[in-house]
């Protein structure tokens, strides 16, 4: 109780601080609606957004919703400066608060990011991603083993991957109805999203990204996010334009934002080293891991390359096909991205040398960004929501399903025979078996040592005056 009253003291009324420092979406709502004349001009920007999303606003009502929201930014200046979290449980909210303040601002705008930036610090590790966990995930093996088939291995000896990802499998490959030969997209789409948001990067990536020299490998890479599903939609007899994609994507406030996020840190630079106008390959790389999961899910072209684009083409876009062929190359014809997503292979394909690599295991990138959302979530999930019931009941189907998309589709299950340590590299033997026994040890003072590095972490964010 008394750790729970420190926690608890710094999150008073007052504190609007997020984990980098910046002002969350949500909390400038809150401060918003407890000033009376904020709360008005915010009740009528809701309206507008509704009858907006309707098709209902015409002109006239249009206007009118401007300068409510001008009146609003003059109220509170700094609504326009909130931003929101990747992969939290608020985020859905989040966003949508963040879309109203910018209301009818599109999506076009690559000067900002919906989504917290990350501290200097992180953004040069993700920089610099020779991490031994993520060189062991994917390093090449003497006798040429498949490194797409070794990624799996070792996501299904962390049993947070292996079931995470047995569940998005069944859920992109289970009917869904019966009589019905389809599956469920948007089931497939948010079982693949709490995938790459659950899952720590040093097992996620190497998975996605894993480097191949023989189509077999790319074969499986390609099909990696269950393409058949996730990728290709069969309400259509061929692929759509990609403009239709893009409007279908506006009318979705998360994957609105995901897009925001992409064009922001993936646009491409003819004066950049890197290929990037912001110089961060790795932040390229997340915000394009983000778009996995939504109606703008890209996935690579063919099993002999590294080239991705989305499922659509640019037939039939008339006056607009300029505006479809930039939609189309931020994929397929992207300095940035491309670097991003070689860079990343090529980590991943040469392993320090002389250095035997161990297990993977969380970074610090990683433990760093699941201390702010574990703390955060503990202190605010009270009461389970209805999306977390939801999430539940999907979980339970997806482990009755495990053992036939285990055959079918080659996903490796948490500590099965087939992944264990002695299968997969000789250096690694008794190291899983090691650290079994450290667990009980560590436990005790583990909810201390979470403590003291949340207090320093926020001490840093949002220094005391």
């Amino acid at each position: 109780m008394f750790l729970l009253g420190i926690l608890l003291s710094f999150f008073s009324p007052g504190v609007h601080c997020s984990s980098t420092g910046g002002l969350d979406c949500l909390e400038a709502r809150r401060s918003c609606q407890e000033q009376r004349q904020c709360r008005t001009l915010l009740e009528h920007l809701d309206l507008c957004l509704e009858r907006s999303a309707d098709g209902r606003l015409d002109p006239e009502a249009r206007q009118g919703c401007l300068q409510t929201q001008s009146s609003l930014l003059q109220v509170k200046r700094h609504l326009l400066h909130c931003r929101c979290q990747r992969g939290s449980r608020k985020e859905e909210r989040c966003i949508k608060a963040y879309w109203a303040f910018r209301f009818p601002q599109g999506y076009d705008d690559i000067e900002s990011s919906p989504y917290e930036d990350m501290e200097e610090e992180l953004r040069r590790s993700l920089d610099t991603l020779r991490i031994n966990s993520l060189v062991a995930a994917s390093s090449p093996s003497l006798d040429g083993q498949n490194q797409c088939l070794k990624a799996a291995q070792y996501c299904g000896m962390f049993e947070k991957c292996g079931a995470l990802r047995s569940e998005y499998a069944a859920a992109c490959t289970k009917p869904a109805a019966e009589g019905i030969d389809r599956c469920n997209r948007q089931k497939c789409h948010r079982a693949l999203r709490r995938f790459l948001e659950r899952v720590p990067e040093d097992y996620s990536l190497p998975v996605l990204f894993c480097p191949c020299s023989d189509p077999l490998c790319g074969e499986r890479r390609r099909k990696t996010i269950v393409p058949s599903c996730s990728y290709e939609d069969h309400e259509y007899d061929r692929p759509p334009n990609c403009l239709h994609l893009k409007g279908l994507c506006t009318t979705d406030n998360l994957c609105r934002a995901r897009l925001a996020d992409f064009q922001h840190h993936c646009q491409p630079s003819l004066y950049s080293s890197s290929g990037c106008a912001r110089e961060s390959r790795a932040m390229c790389l997340k915000a394009y891991t983000g778009l996995i999961g939504t109606v703008m899910t890209p996935n690579y072209v063919q099993n002999s390359s590294m080239d991705v684009s989305l499922w659509c083409n640019c037939e039939g876009s008339g006056n607009h096909w300029q505006d479809c062929q930039h939609l189309q190359h931020l994929f397929t014809d992207n300095t940035c991205l491309s670097n991003a997503i070689t860079t990343m292979g090529s980590f991943l394909s040469h392993p320090e040398e002389g250095v035997a690599p161990p297990p993977p295991a969380p970074s610090q990138i990683t433990q760093h960004h699941q201390l702010n959302v574990n703390l955060q979530s503990a202190l605010n999930s009270v009461e389970t929501s209805e999306e977390e019931e939801e999430e539940e009941k999907e979980e339970q189907e997806a482990v009755k399903d495990e053992e036939e998309i285990v055959e079918r589709f080659h996903v490796i299950p948490p500590y099965s025979e087939k992944a264990t340590v002695s299968n997969l590299n000789s250096a690694g033997r008794g190291v899983h078996s090691v650290l079994s026994l450290r667990r009980p040890l560590l436990a005790p003072a583990l909810p201390l040592l979470l403590l003291l590095s949340f207090l320093f972490i926020l001490t840093l964010a949002c220094p005391f005056t």
